[in-house]
């Protein structure tokens, strides 16, 4: 058999071979650090034996698809130490998850904190042990006899939802065994640097209607430097954790008489309409037009675009005059109606159509957390309609739109192309078409991207892009995704240059994706020190005392007359108070005047990014804010570059 690697080299054996042997083959180091197999496309154990002429990749922890055996091994690890510890535990599931991995548990006790560190100290030991790994297989019903006997009710549950003939996969190391498809490690030894990072509850299957349990989460990695360098990362991230920051700066806040819906206050609808004038600006330049399209529309009109059979567990519901209507959950139905509105000619084409539109979205209460999963946002849609001709062109354009508005903010990305997933509609042949097209139109601006197998949208392919902030977390924001099933659905027709009817494709495409949400992404990004530019109040005036309120007025007027957005800081508190509240509040400028100021027509300026910057003309302070705020300046990126290049 003939093994084709990743590197394009190959190899050919005379026998069936282990992914296993044939890293050891190609080197003992390989062997060491491999996690697990991708072959063809799928990942597998190391386990598994190649008969057969393949592509094969060796996975490793710095591979994305390598690190989940290797932080699967470590659920089962702890899932072990837990057995050992408190045998009466019972144990539901433990997958790997992005950035670590949890298990699932059920006790009469439950755990607390101070259990997680005797649970830590027990996975210890478990390691230094090097405890063989070890994989097979059992028929269903031994298999449902053998967690029977375990008095383990999670897992026979699970087992007597698989078909009859179903063949059930096993790991075990030690005296524990599970349930598991894997992949998984060779041995125990490998997971050297983990930590339990969390307590939480979880339904039992993600049901409110079965019985809660308790979640251990928790990360692995190969060594202890990559798990102090995440650790310390964690504690960056609750630092600037945008629910504590927003009530801190008046952003925002939820409550219980509306789970999952944000209230914003002033400071935050200042902070998000500053985002959505900027959104307007830039889409005007790009030749997009504006609509605003009803928040409930009736059960038909989501039957036809399909989201009535796809998404009716997430979308609200009422009745109205004895007809079913439905909140929507998305924009590009209320869109087709418009584009229908009229006759179109392939003259008219494209139209871009933006819509700032609110939408609403079932989500579990258990996954609600502050404005990064909502049930109420307002996405930045827009639908454009468009020939085949004019397909690459208007996705490229979208992707400089996009890149536009993530290097201004300072946001590094990654773009991945996801095809198509199982639950889909449509032709084999029109899938293929828009999925060439998206390809094509990334191939010819040569943005790297790799390929998201079956997670695209079920009426198209779409092209996702992952942003990284500024502590190295990512976060999926803007999509672009081409759609050749709703005009289709919708009979949307265009007449084109031979006097013809055809049918116009679709592009649905987000930039921020949901405001609320990429409000939440920028409070954690700049850690509530925002650009002057979309800072709620850019400027606090702070007179040194009573004595020179009038003068201090006088400058808020200015500043106010300039567009400049500035508040005035009165009280009767001593000015290093009002300096440090104003810096805990992250305004970018700060102006103290006094006798000397007042006398001389100045201000003495302070700001976030330099400290005191001595005293100013007034209107020269002003001119130069002015032009901060014009260019979308990030002053603070640049004073630390400056910093770093002088050093």
């Amino acid at each position: 058999m003939k093994i084709t690697l990743k590197d394009g080299s190959s190899k050919e054996y005379q026998q069936p071979m282990s992914v296993y042997d044939i890293a050891l083959d190609i080197s003992e180091g390989l062997a060491r650090v491999a996690t697990s197999g991708e072959i063809d496309g799928e990942v597998v154990d190391l386990r598994t034996i190649v008969d057969k002429d393949c592509e094969l990749s060796i996975l490793t922890f710095n591979d994305e698809k390598g690190k989940g055996a290797f932080r699967h091994t470590a659920s089962h690890i702890m899932a072990q130490a837990i057995k050992r510890l408190y045998p009466d535990t019972k144990l539901a599931i433990g997958p790997s998850i992005a950035d670590g991995f949890y298990y699932d548990v059920d006790r009469d006790t439950p755990l607390t904190a101070e259990d997680l560190e005797k649970i830590e100290a027990e996975m210890k030991k478990i390691v230094k042990e090097n405890l063989e790994i070890k994989q097979y297989t059992m028929p269903r019903n031994e298999a449902i006899a053998y967690f029977k006997e375990k008095n383990e009710p999670y897992k026979v549950e699970l087992i007597e939802d698989l078909p009859e003939d179903e063949t059930i996969s096993f790991y075990s190391q030690g005296e524990f065994t599970d349930l598991c498809a894997g992949p998984h490690l060779m041995t125990t030894k490998p997971v050297k640097a983990f930590k339990l990072t969390s307590l939480a509850g979880a339904y039992w299957r993600g049901s409110e209607k079965n019985k809660m349990l308790q979640r251990i989460y928790g990360t692995a990695f190969p060594k202890k430097a990559e798990l102090d360098e995440y650790l310390t990362m964690m504690e960056e991230a609750k630092k600037r954790d945008h629910r504590k920051l927003g009530k801190e700066l008046g952003l925002f806040m939820m409550r219980e008489e509306g789970p999952g819906f944000p209230f914003f206050l002033p400071n935050g609808m200042v902070l998000k309409n500053t985002l959505l004038d900027y959104w307007r600006e830039i889409h005007r330049k790009a030749g997009y037009v504006e609509i605003s399209t009803p928040i409930m529309l009736s059960r038909h009109l989501w039957e036809t675009s399909g989201h009535w059979d796809h998404y009716k567990e997430n979308m609200y519901t009422t009745v109205i005059d004895d007809e079913d209507f439905a909140i929507k959950p998305m924009n590009c139905p209320g869109g087709i109606l418009v584009y229908e509105s009229e006759p179109r000619s392939y003259r008219d084409l494209p139209i871009r159509m933006g819509e700032l539109g609110l939408v609403h979205r079932h989500e579990k209460s258990g996954q609600l957390h502050g404005l990064m999963r909502v049930r109420c946002f307002t996405q930045d849609d827009a639908h454009i309609f468009m020939t085949p001709e004019q397909i690459r062109e208007e996705i490229k354009g979208v992707v400089r739109l996009i890149d536009e508005v993530y290097s201004l903010f300072g946001f590094k990305y990654h773009v991945e192309l996801s095809t198509r997933p199982e639950d889909s509609m449509g032709s084999d042949e029109d899938w293929e078409m828009a999925t060439d097209a998206l390809r094509n139109a990334l191939d010819d601006i040569g943005l790297p991207y790799v390929v998201n197998e079956g997670d695209g949208a079920f009426y198209g392919p779409k092209i996702d892009f992952h942003l990284e902030d500024s502590i190295g977390r990512t976060w999926q924001c803007g999509t672009i995704q081409l759609d050749f099933q709703l005009p289709l659905r919708f009979d949307l027709e265009y007449t084109g240059a031979d006097g013809e009817k055809h049918r116009p494709i679709m592009i649905h495409r987000v930039v921020f994706g949901s405001i609320e949400r990429f409000i939440g992404i920028l409070i954690e990004h700049f850690a509530g020190a925002f650009p002057t530019w979309l800072a709620p109040v850019q400027v606090k005036v702070l007179p040194i005392s009573d004595k020179h309120a009038d003068y201090a007025a006088k400058v808020l007027d200015e500043l106010n007359a300039a567009g400049i957005r500035a508040e005035i800081d009165q009280r009767a508190e001593k000015i290093g108070y009002k300096i440090r509240e104003a810096q805990l509040k992250k305004i970018p400028y700060m102006l103290v005047v006094g006798a000397k100021e007042e006398e001389e027509g100045k201000v003495s300026v302070r700001s976030r990014f330099e400290g005191d910057e001595g005293s100013k003309e007034l209107s020269a302070f002003i001119a130069e804010i002015k032009e901060e705020i014009a260019l979308k300046s990030l002053r603070e990126t640049k004073v630390r570059e400056d910093k770093k290049n002088d050093k």
